[in-house]
C-alpha cells in the first residue's frame, strides 16, 4: 500500500494530429504565419508562446509560456523545457509580442534568448528561433544572426 503522503507523478502527451498532416516550418515567415493563427493580441498585453518541433521541423504543438503586462512578461526556463520534454520536442521556437510596435529586440530579449539556448544545449533541444511579433510585422532573431 502506498502512503498518502507520496504522490505519483504522471506524465502524459497526446497529439491528435497525424504526422502527415503536421505543419512544417520552412523559415521565419512560416513560423510567423503559424503564430498569427492562435496569437490572442498584439496591442496591449505582452505574451510569450513556444512552438515545439520534431526532427523534421514539423510542429508538435504550441504552449502559452506567459502572459504579462504592457511592457513585459516573466519567462521561466523550467516551464519552457518542462513543456518541451513532455512533448518529446527535438527543437523549440519561442515568440513574444511587443505591444509598442517596435520590432527591435531589447537587451532583455537578447538575454533570455541566450539563456533558453544554453539550457537547451544541456537537454539536446535546439532553440531554432526567437520571433518578435507586432501587429504589422515580425523580427526573427535567427534571420538576424542573433542565435
Amino acid at each position: 500500500m502506498i502512503p498518502e503522503f507520496l504522490a505519483e507523478v504522471q506524465i502524459t502527451y497526446s497529439n491528435p494530429v497525424k504526422s502527415v498532416d503536421r505543419f512544417k516550418v520552412v523559415g521565419s515567415q512560416s513560423v510567423a504565419s503559424a503564430l498569427r493563427e492562435f496569437w490572442p493580441s498584439y496591442d496591449h498585453i505582452e505574451f510569450m508562446y513556444m512552438i515545439m518541433l520534431n526532427r523534421q521541423n514539423q510542429i508538435l504543438g504550441y504552449h502559452q509560456v506567459s502572459k504579462g503586462g504592457i511592457t513585459g512578461t516573466i519567462i521561466d526556463l523550467r516551464v519552457i523545457y518542462q513543456v518541451a520534454l513532455k512533448a518529446n520536442a527535438s527543437a523549440i521556437i519561442i515568440a513574444h509580442n511587443h505591444p509598442s510596435g517596435n520590432l527591435e529586440p531589447s537587451e532583455t530579449d537578447k538575454k533570455i534568448t541566450r539563456e533558453v539556448k544554453d539550457a537547451g544545449k544541456i537537454l539536446n533541444i535546439a532553440l531554432v528561433d526567437h520571433i518578435i511579433l507586432t501587429t504589422d510585422g515580425f523580427h526573427s532573431m535567427a534571420d538576424d544572426g542573433q542565435l
